[in-house]
């Protein structure tokens, strides 16, 4: 993909748009903050990120809205962390630990073969901490009451799980998948396959069909595009972030350095 500068793009007319999503935002966070800083009259997003993900995030706007559904069907690339011998609720650092199991008789062979057991054409069982509707409602909704719904299994396919990185309990990954894939849920299944649990503690989406986040800008080059105020103006107020409904497990991680995590490590989490 050729580079482009952002002062090239003609935002009302219509643009694909690729932004790094920091962490703890939220796919809309970024929506808004875009259709603030660059006042597009139509824009949407081709793709949900959860907040404790980062990478790539596809804006469209203007007439490319109408693109949506078809970048959104493309095949999608994610790496990230798995922690080997603890489960949690949400599948990932939205919710405390609430299981823990010995981990440390696998082998490197143990992990290999529990990994392809998922390469194909599968059966997943979205988290119940996700934006399914289940009579109506969203299932996270649900799961943040403590309640309990049954969620239907639905086909995906997983083209690529590759183990990158093998530092018990950490094991990194490379995964390459189709639209509608929960890698929170192959957290969940590769950890089930192994017999210890596993939950998902880092997440960069890398690539969305051939559009790949090393050609996405940042919120602060976006930022840096708001057109001056004029003279004499008042600035217009921009609206905060929406607080979380409850503190998250997962910000918790990365403030008190828990783990195996480097200072350096969190600072780049943070910033990212």
């Amino acid at each position: 993909m050729a580079a482009r500068t952002l002062a090239e793009f003609d935002f009302e007319a219509g643009e694909v748009l690729l932004v790094d999503k920091p962490l703890t935002w939220s796919s809309f966070d970024v929506v808004r903050k875009v259709k603030n800083t660059l006042r597009p009259r139509k824009i949407g997003h081709a793709g949900t990120l959860d907040p404790l993900a980062t990478g790539l995030l596809i804006l469209c706007t203007g007439k490319l809205t109408k693109q949506i559904d078809q970048i959104q069907a493309q095949e999608k690339e994610y790496t990230g962390t798995f922690r080997l011998g603890q489960t949690t609720p949400s599948f990932d650092l939205e919710t405390p630990v609430d299981y823990e199991a010995p981990y440390q008789h696998l082998t490197e062979a143990d992990l290999l073969a529990a990994a392809q057991q998922f390469v194909g054409t599968i059966q997943q069982t979205p988290p119940l901490f996700s934006a399914v509707k289940v009579n109506g409602e969203r299932a996270y909704e649900v799961a943040r009451r403590g309640g309990e719904a049954e969620i239907k299994s639905k086909e995906i396919t997983i083209k690529a799980f590759e183990l990158t990185r093998i530092e018990l309990p950490e094991v990194d990954f490379r995964v390459v998948c189709t639209k509608g894939t929960y890698i929170r849920s192959l957290a969940r299944d590769f950890g089930v396959a192994l017999g210890c649990g596993a939950h998902l503690t880092k997440l960069v989406r890398t690539r969305i069909g051939e559009y790949r986040l090393e050609d996405a800008f940042t919120i602060e080059a976006i930022q840096a595009l708001r057109p001056p105020q004029p003279e004499g103006s008042t600035p217009r107020p921009e609206r905060p972030r929406k607080p979380r409904p409850e503190r998250r497990a997962g910000i918790e991680f990365y403030e008190n350095n828990a783990g195996s995590t480097s200072e350096q490590q969190k600072e780049n989490h943070l910033s990212s």
